[in-house]
């Protein structure tokens, strides 16, 4: 049990700037207090003592504005930042060193008693604040929920999910990975600069256009220099000789 809190204790301390001190987080961090009254929980729940379970469960929402079902299964080195709303369900399990912020909801979306009907969270999961994981389904290792996205399906190891319904970005080439995580460090929030697939691809669309407009400048400037003094109508009046296209500033509107 000590062993278990020590290690809750060293994960908050790594993964949150603001902790300062081992009794600051022992004692001011409500994640921390709703993961060890969630062990409580959870060993009576397992015993089939399920109203004493569900009643330490309660207590600890009242404590700490963090509702854990008892038979939902948490891993070790689990942060929960902040937490307040935040929702697990009774078949929903948390892998080992997964992030959770607060207003996260881990539902289902069955009814059927006994099912599979709450997500799965692999190893280092990072859950951004509001976000909605709703199946029975597995988020795989490493990858990423954004913050306000409302997952609905099987997110890949190493993915990013973002927006509602929430789009899946695939991891890119492990080495390319690795260097980025090395850059960025800590993802806070489940979210990093350039994760939005929409703003990529609007991105994407504007650099295509300006390149287009460019090349049409270039072909008649072209046509302009080969016509010669002699035959000025071989060139329209209103051609496009110069880029107008403003990609700079289109490209601050997606960001």
């Amino acid at each position: 049990m000590f062993a278990r809190l020590k290690e809750d204790i060293a994960c908050i301390l790594e993964r949150d700037p603001a902790a300062r001190s081992s009794w600051e987080v022992l004692t001011c961090y409500p994640g921390l207090h709703a993961l060890a009254m969630h062990r409580w929980a959870n060993a009576c729940w397992r015993r089939g003592w399920h109203w004493s379970g569900r009643f330490i469960s309660h207590v600890a929402r009242f404590l700490t504005g963090i509702e854990i079902h008892p038979g939902a299964t948490v891993g070790k080195r689990v942060f929960i930042d902040h937490g307040m709303g935040v929702v697990v369900g009774e078949t929903a399990e948390i892998g080992d060193e997964c992030t959770i912020y607060q207003g996260v909801t881990l539902g289902g979306t069955s009814t059927v008693k006994g099912a599979k009907r709450h997500p799965t969270l692999g190893r280092g999961v990072i859950v951004g604040a509001n976000a909605q994981v709703l199946g029975g389904f597995t988020v795989g290792d490493g990858a990423r929920v954004g913050s306000n996205a409302v997952v609905v399906k099987a997110v890949p190891a190493g993915a990013t999910a973002v927006g509602n319904p929430a789009r899946v970005i695939e991891a890119q080439a492990d080495a390319k990975r690795e260097a980025l995580a090395a850059k960025l460090g800590f993802s806070a929030y489940g979210v990093t600069q350039g994760d939005d697939p929409v703003s990529q691809a609007m991105k994407g669309l504007i650099d295509n256009a300006a390149g287009h407009e460019h090349q049409i400048a270039l072909l008649w400037q072209t046509i302009a220099s080969l016509s010669g003094a002699n035959k000025p109508d071989c060139v329209p009046t209103d051609a496009q000789k110069g880029e107008h296209f403003d990609a700079v500033g289109l490209s601050k509107l997606v960001k």
